[in-house]
């Protein structure tokens, strides 16, 4: 799958020759974790790469290539219920699991980098990058390409695949919570995955890939993101910086849903818009933009 996503971005976005990808399991809890380390380890800078809900680690390769490709060490772990990341019960899975593994990931990077450390959350990624940075305090950076809060109304009736059942969404799941919380659902069922992406070819891919977009996943991990809330609310984050790359031509998620979040945040902030860029941004010059400011990360701050 890593060549297939990789065939989208544009051809000078993709590196040459391809940096070295090594397939590692972490063990967290009662799960083996599947991490994916691109790059030099020893290299100064390390950037955890976070997917959403229609993400793995191979969906991710492509920008991961590419940071590699500049002198990053990138991690990107598959989350549990996506990817090969193994856990006993996938139908147990909740939001809360995700945020904590990657409170913890985040840590055990600390721990054993001491360089720069940055985090890059892609999708609903974006929010769990802000999260774990705010939560943990280790990070030096965080780039997100969507700050998408769970709790607005506006946020819920895009991310629905339906406009109707964003605003029914949190009642009807918590109704749902009880027997029916383990059943798992196609995430096309009730998100609007058909909107991933602008180029057809991509949203083709992610639809059939069942390790990501074609997956399924249990109605209580929907009603746990649902009913989520940030560790740190944005009026009370002082840090670290953060930078929102927003697609411009997000048809998923519009660009207002996330300065809704964006716009409270107290800490250093930056909005860059990816121009003529889908919610996967694999599009000129919005995919050129976006490959740009992963490598900066890892520059010195701005005075």
């Amino acid at each position: 799958m890593h060549e297939a996503y990789l065939a989208r971005l544009p051809e000078d976005l993709r590196a040459n020759p391809l940096p070295r990808r090594e397939s590692t399991w972490w063990r967290w809890r009662d799960a083996d974790i599947h991490l994916e380390r691109v790059g030099d380890p020893a290299a100064p800078v390390r950037v955890l790469l976070l997917h959403g809900a229609g993400g793995h680690a191979a969906a991710l390769w492509p920008y991961a290539a590419y940071a590699a490709s500049h002198g990053l060490h990138v991690v990107v772990p598959d989350l549990p219920g996506y990817g090969r990341t193994r856990v006993p019960r996938r139908a147990a899975v909740r939001y809360p699991d995700w945020v904590a593994l990657v409170c913890d990931l985040l840590r055990a990077e600390r721990r054993s980098h001491a360089g720069r450390l940055v985090v890059v959350g892609a999708s609903m990624g974006g929010l769990l990058a802000y999260d774990a940075a705010t939560r943990t305090g280790v990070a030096d950076r965080v780039l997100a390409t969507c700050l998408f809060d769970p709790r607005d109304p506006l946020a819920r009736r895009h991310i629905s695949r339906f406009a109707w059942l964003g605003a029914a969404a949190r009642p009807a799941l918590r109704v749902l919570a009880g027997p029916l919380a383990s059943l798992r659902v196609p995430l096309r069922w009730v998100t609007n995955m058909g909107a991933i992406s602008n180029d057809p070819g991509l949203t083709g891919l992610v639809l059939g890939d069942r390790l990501g977009g074609g997956n399924r996943v249990p109605l209580g991990f929907l009603r746990s993101f649902l009913d989520s809330a940030p560790g740190v609310e944005p009026e009370q984050a002082t840090g670290p910086r953060f930078v929102l790359a927003h697609p411009g031509e997000d048809r998923w998620t519009p660009t207002e849903v996330s300065l809704r979040f964006f716009d409270r945040l107290a800490a250093p902030k930056e909005l860059v818009l990816l121009e003529g860029a889908g919610h996967y941004p694999v599009e000129a010059p919005g995919a050129h933009r976006l490959a740009e400011l992963i490598v900066a990360l890892g520059e010195p701050s701005p005075a």
